[in-house]
């Protein structure tokens, strides 16, 4: 009856606010929350998909339960050089999510430090979604060179803003070398609450010894794989299946987060769509993507 109960009072967000117990990510029942969806590629390249059919498509068609909005920062028609583009791509696919009762990431998509630029970002979107449960801040996309120290030092700061905000917002923080070094963060995690560390992980290119790390840190710390592709970390090359039903059953075993990179139309093979922008062309990575999630939707 409880659960009822809340589902009725909550069904803009039937999961609620998501929290962490026991480095296990859980919903507003303290059961165990685990999300599964597609994200959307660079808003100032593909920002024709930042619309409420592509979300509502992502729930429909792959029965998601979370997308990510992935908010370019120094590329052209970037966050940095056209900052309207950037917050108009965004809030659309936010409120549309919010609208379709799913969760959304606002990503920072960046492979460099900018402490400034990302706390002014932040604080924008903190106070327009304040108390949102549906809305997760994912702080740095995929630090390229920075050190964990340095990672660090920055999330701490961008904690303190967003909870400046919204003391109860859900976080997540990189991982250096594009969010691969997760035993870095196990390491020496950071004390905060209600924050999980992302792992992105291209199964054609990245060795299986980055699962034997990501298994030696769950009793440490909570993962969320906010990117995964079944094909190499370019973003191109032929799918390995058999290693990425690896990871997904890893994921599926340890109730770990994960979305599929992601809706554009380039003729690459992680593009979920064909190069017609169909939403109903899926290429063979979406198709694998599609027939995967939704067994356990």
């Amino acid at each position: 009856m409880l659960a009822l109960i809340f589902a009725l009072a909550n069904s803009i967000d039937p999961i609620g606010r998501l929290s962490v117990k026991n480095n296990k990510i859980v919903d507003e029942l303290a059961q165990p929350a685990m999300l599964r969806g597609v994200g959307l590629s660079w808003h100032n390249w593909w920002s024709d998909f930042y619309t409420a059919e592509v979300v509502n498509w992502i729930k429909s068609t792959f029965h998601g339960t979370v997308t990510r909005a992935a908010i370019g920062c120094e590329q052209e028609n970037g966050l940095f050089s056209n900052p309207d583009l950037a917050y108009n791509s965004l809030y659309a696919v936010v409120d549309a999510s919010i609208a379709a009762g799913i969760k959304v990431i606002v990503d920072f998509q960046t492979f460099q430090i900018h402490t400034s630029e990302a706390k002014d970002f932040f604080t924008k979107v903190a106070t327009k979604y304040k108390g949102r449960s549906n809305v997760i801040y994912e702080i740095f996309n995929e630090p390229e060179s920075a050190s964990w120290s340095q990672i660090k030092q920055y999330s701490i700061e961008l904690i303190n803003t967003i909870r400046a905000i919204d003391s109860s917002a859900f976080i997540l923080v990189p991982t250096p070398n594009w969010d691969q070094y997760i035993e870095q963060a196990a390491a020496d995690p950071i004390d905060a609450q209600n924050i999980a560390y992302t792992l992105h992980i291209y199964v054609a290119t990245h060795p299986m010894s980055y699962l034997d790390n990501a298994k030696a840190s769950l009793s440490k710390i909570p993962i969320f794989g906010s990117e995964i592709g079944a094909m190499s970390a370019s973003g191109d090359g032929d799918l390995d299946v058999s290693k990425f039903n690896t990871w997904i059953n890893f994921y599926e075993e340890s109730k770990i987060s994960y979305l599929a990179w992601g809706v554009q139309s380039k003729a690459e093979s992680c593009s979920i769509v064909g190069t017609s922008g169909k939403l109903t062309d899926l290429t063979e990575w979406g198709k694998l993507f599609r027939d995967t999630i939704t067994k356990y939707q």
